[in-house]
């Protein structure tokens, strides 16, 4: 799973690589933060096991609740009606 993440990561960096201030700059940003957490999960993969295995549920339910609403964002821009 950590070489899919990291691998993504870099598809969209290299496909998607807009930097103009509008919401497609979100599609950039989880580029890159999956291409980082990607490469720390190689590198670091110990103090990532120990750190996700310590945190509570809450905190993990709270994330996930976040990526959802920011799925949710990205994909009604980018399916929606353009109106400029």
């Amino acid at each position: 799973m950590q070489n899919s993440k990291r691998i993504a990561g870099l598809a969209v960096v290299r496909s998607h690589n807009h930097w103009t201030f509008d919401w497609t700059m979100l599609v950039t940003l989880s580029g890159w933060f999956f291409l980082l957490l990607g490469l720390f999960r190689m590198f670091a993969a110990g103090s990532y096991q120990s750190g996700s295995a310590s945190t509570s549920t809450g905190v993990i339910i709270a994330l996930e609740s976040i990526l959802l609403v920011f799925a949710s964002f990205v994909t009604f821009r980018a399916y929606g009606r353009d109106t400029s």
